[in-house]
């Protein structure tokens, strides 16, 4: 079965963070390509302990935005 997440990436200090927002899944890699890479293996093993029957997506894209908030 083929299914299309969203990924985010982001830098934190030496790594580039990867998370999968529809899963929850994280994985990390010192380039994006390796976080990439690793994320991609992180959601195949999330995936094969699930049952096959599940479903993952909603049939509408998620909405991706920013915040902006004040603070102190």
């Amino acid at each position: 079965m083929h299914y299309t997440f969203t990924t985010t990436f982001t830098k934190e200090k030496r790594w580039y963070v990867a998370r999968c927002v529809e899963l929850g899944v994280v994985s990390q890699g010192k380039t994006i390509e390796e976080a990439k890479k690793n994320i991609l293996e992180a959601v195949e093993l999330f995936l094969e302990d699930q049952p096959s029957n599940t479903i993952y997506l909603s049939k509408q894209a998620p909405l991706i935005t920013t915040l902006d908030v004040e603070y102190g």
